[in-house]
């Protein structure tokens, strides 16, 4: 950490600025899957944007690389998560901060009464905010705003595109609901990995138990796995699912565990929890990935 600490500070002496690159376009890096792609939605043909991670990276446990610390350093913006879930990428954007660089900590503009507790994390917040399609609508007007206040000619492009996009998200809202509609209510207990989806367990009334607790910075033990399989036997649980960012090796060692009880559970599927899927695939944008997670989810448990 500390070359890369002191690379930003050589890298910045010299290239170091806040304007709109000559070729007219803000340049705009990102952390998340799922922040590249709002990004990308919002600014569209307009901006430059550079994602530093890709699909099946865990956020927890992201390292900035030297040829991260050279796009943050040449950007005009950088959106990240916060909330302390790009934990080990925290003191870069601290030292970032020393700057004139425009940084935007999605998840921080969020009103924290609505936000779950958590003691994982520094920031005494379950970071993964984004299962709350709200919130991510509230992400899209906080973008917005950004963009268009360091853009303003292409203010009426960037609000747009907004309204656009917030239009998929509301109708997003929708399809959600109607497909979880069809699961009883007794059925709805969500097992996986770690415990990412905890908003949207609140909202669609789930049951959502993790493994791993809510971050895969902590390692599930013998007796995390065993107390965990007498569980899933007690609640008759059919399935359980694996997470793309997230080694498989836990989960499958919970299904031996209730095997080896004599009673069986199924590995109900891949869900996309910290990133999104491939690029180019429905389950490479945020909307395809919600959907697609929520009829895995439906399928597997009914």
């Amino acid at each position: 950490m500390r070359k890369i600490i002191i690379l930003i500070a050589i890298v910045c002496l010299y290239n170091c600025k806040n304007e709109i690159e000559s070729n007219g376009k803000l340049k705009v890096v990102t952390t998340t899957t799922m922040i590249t792609d709002l990004v990308k939605n919002i600014g569209g043909d307009f901006i430059e944007v550079e994602g530093l991670m890709g699909s099946g990276v865990d956020p927890h446990l992201y390292k900035a690389s030297e040829g991260d610390v050279s796009k943050l350093v040449n950007a005009n913006i950088i959106f990240y998560n916060g909330l302390h879930l790009e934990g080990k990428l925290v003191e870069v954007f601290e030292k970032m901060g020393n700057t004139n660089k425009t940084q935007v900590a999605l998840g921080e503009g969020l009103d924290k009464s609505q936000l779950i507790g958590s003691d994982y994390f520094a920031s005494n917040y379950d970071p993964h905010v984004w299962f709350n399609i709200a919130f991510f609508k509230q992400f899209t007007n906080q973008v917005t705003d950004i963009l268009t206040k360091k853009d303003p000619e292409n203010a009426t492009n960037f609000l747009e595109n907004e309204k656009k996009y917030l239009a998929k998200l509301t109708q997003l809202e929708a399809d959600v609901s109607t497909i979880i509609s069809t699961l009883a209510k007794e059925k709805r207990i969500l097992v996986t990995a770690h415990d990412a989806f905890n908003y949207f367990g609140k909202n669609y009334d789930f049951n959502v138990v993790g493994l791993q607790g809510l971050s895969t910075a902590t390692e599930a033990g013998v007796k995390d796995v065993q107390k965990l399989s007498s569980f899933i036997i007690e609640n008759k649980i059919k399935a359980i699912f694996i997470e793309s960012s997230v080694p498989k090796r836990t989960i499958e060692a919970l299904v031996a565990a209730v095997k080896a009880k004599n009673h069986k559970v199924e590995i109900g599927g891949i869900l996309y929890s910290d990133a999104l899927g491939n690029s180019g695939t429905v389950e490479g944008t945020y909307i395809g990935m919600f959907k697609y997670n929520v009829n895995t989810i439906v399928n597997a448990l009914k």
